[in-house]
């Protein structure tokens, strides 16, 4: 329940305080002094769109505070808990600042938040109601959402596994028609993966194949000049010709060194490591003999090669720089060959499951149905009750749950209807506002104070299937007058039995029923306007009721009018 509301810098409002208690309160004032002020006040408190034209000129920001109890709340207690703010005690503070630039900040329990989410902490608490509501009613998806609330759990249940079906059958048939309208791509890119893969097998190329015939072959190709480098290397090694070599000349160094051994270690020690050069050289010589021998100078290997490495460097070209890259393209091309050719077995296996998603959906959407018709027959009856209440005693209001054919729709029980994420079912309410008139539909049939007093209807009947705390009017009663005033604000004050209800009205005879009468009263020194918010005694509920009964609050006639009014709603006590 909201207990206190504060407002800084709001429109005319400089700085007002709204204590706030169960039952019914009424906000009354004369034209312009703020009353829409207060709704807007509670809108941005629930997360409604910011509009820096409502900073009160001259301030830097507007800020809205409220108190809410929250004791038998314990989901919003959590919920502040997991935004990261704080219950104190029993209360938790919601605030919202809106600067003058237009920037805006939302807080809850301390902390600041997204707006978003203290819209979402906020929505279950407190539901508002203007004249907006009203015209949103005339709209047939606001009306079968109003049933789905009546209808509860049950409806709500049965929503949801419809939706299940139908988003799924929905992605189903998007990702069919994609596959059905790309299958001609889908085909000329299948025919040069073939061919891709076709060259690459007939060249059947191995990873690092490239880089060894690049070696090969530079080797083919210098091998004369090649083995002319090694036979003279040979030869300067060791030569078979007696001629000076480097073996002959290792052997008389060490030779030499090793005759003066006895007369320095040191020396030994040299012919030593010239023995192990000599070794070395003989290996070498070895080698670079075995080398010329094996340099390979047929024209025919050096041709093969060549041809081979064509091969490969027109692989390459098209499909990656080195043989590893083009195996590698090779795999992925026929990964993705397999599932380009899959695409007949696809578009059978996705047009089977939207068959079979088709066959849940329409049971989904005959329960779906069947739940809103009974809901329907109960709700009419709720409303034609509340409305015989509210001064419109042969007035019925009946709810059409209905379905229009369609060839492309789903099948649901024997007839092929539209259906859409909602299921199947159009509902429109229809009223007939006196004895022997025709049901219209609201939207052609209802005047505005008809209008008010279904929506008033709609809301106690609402009331008892989806409880909410608190409910705000903003002259949801535009339109009626006379008896039928005196009827709604009875039935705002046997709805405020059960919820906290806070009224923006003009009329009297609702502002009667109030439990606490608070008045929005307009000051001005010539330069600055401010409005205040009074928590209004019994004498001055007298005053305030005569003043909208006669524009005065001085009329004798009026104030008795006005204590007449107040006994009558039994509430001659404030």
């Amino acid at each position: 329940m909201l207990e206190e509301l504060r407002i800084t810098g709001l429109g005319v409002i400089e700085s007002a305080t709204l204590e706030l208690g169960p039952g019914l309160t009424v906000i009354t004032g004369e034209t312009g002094a703020g009353k829409t002020m207060v709704v807007t006040a509670l809108g941005l408190l629930l997360g409604g769109r910011a509009d820096s034209g409502a900073v009160r000129a001259g301030s830097s920001s507007a800020r809205v505070e409220g108190s809410l109890r929250v004791a038998d709340l314990p989901a919003v207690s959590a919920a502040v808990d997991a935004a990261g703010g704080e219950v104190e005690g029993e209360h938790v503070l919601l605030a919202r600042n809106v600067s003058a630039e237009g920037r805006s900040r939302a807080f809850v329990g301390g902390a600041s938040v997204p707006v978003s989410r203290l819209a979402d902490l906020a929505e279950p608490l407190v539901a508002v109601h203007g004249q907006s509501d009203q015209h949103r009613l005339l709209q047939p998806r606001a009306q079968r959402d109003a049933l789905d609330a009546y209808g509860g759990d049950e409806t709500a249940r049965l929503l949801a596994a419809y939706r299940t079906v139908y988003d799924e059958l929905n992605e189903t048939e998007r990702e069919l028609a994609a596959v059905v309208a790309s299958a001609r791509e889908r085909a000329r890119e299948a025919d040069l993966l073939r061919f891709g893969l076709g060259e690459i097998e007939a060249v059947s190329p191995q990873p690092g194949e490239d880089t060894s015939l690049a070696e090969e072959e530079q080797r083919l190709g210098h091998a004369d000049t090649l083995r002319t480098a090694a036979e003279s290397a040979r030869v300067a090694l060791s030569s078979d010709e007696g001629n000076p070599d480097a073996l002959a000349a290792a052997a008389a160094a060490r030779a030499l060194l090793d005759s003066v051994r006895d007369h320095d270690p040191g020396a030994g020690e040299l012919a030593d490591r010239i023995a192990e050069i000599t070794y070395l050289l003989s290996d070498v010589a070895a080698d670079v003999a075995s080398y010329a021998d094996g340099l390979d100078t047929d024209p025919a290997r050096l041709a093969a090669v060549s041809e081979r490495r064509a091969a490969l460097t027109t692989l390459t070209r098209k499909y990656g720089e080195t043989t590893e890259e083009v195996l590698a393209w090779a795999a992925s091309s026929a990964t993705r060959l397999a599932e380009l050719d899959d695409t007949d077995d696809r578009i059978d296996r996705l047009r089977d499951r939207c068959h079979d998603l088709r066959a849940q959906l329409g049971p989904a959407a005959a329960s779906l149905s069947a739940a809103r018709t009974a809901s329907a027959a109960r709700l009419s009856s709720d409303l034609t009750g509340e409305l015989e209440s509210l001064a419109m005693p042969h007035a019925i209001l009946e709810i059409a749950v209905r379905q229009t054919t369609a060839d492309d729709g789903l099948e649901v029980a024997g007839r092929t209807v539209r259906f859409g994420s909602s299921g199947v079912d159009e509902v429109e309410f229809l009223l007939a506002a006196n004895t022997g008139s025709e049901p219209r539909p609201l939207a052609k049939g209802a005047s505005g104070g008809e209008l008010s007093r279904v929506m008033l209807a709609l809301e106690v009947a609402l009331a008892g299937t989806s409880p909410v705390p608190t409910f705000v009017f903003d002259e949801v009663d535009s339109g009626v007058g006379g008896k039928a005033a005196v009827e709604v604000g009875r039935r705002l004050a046997a709805l405020s039995a059960s919820a906290q209800v806070l009224v923006v009205t003009h009329l009297p005879q609702v502002a009667a029923y109030a439990d606490r009468h608070v008045v929005v009263e307009k000051s001005s020194d010539g330069s600055v306007t401010t409005s205040g918010l009074t928590v209004l005694d019994p004498a001055g509920r007298e005053r305030e009721l005569s003043r909208m009964f006669a524009g005065m609050d001085d009329s004798d006639t009026a104030l008795a009018h006005a204590r007449e009014l107040l006994e009558s709603a039994g509430r001659t006590s404030g």
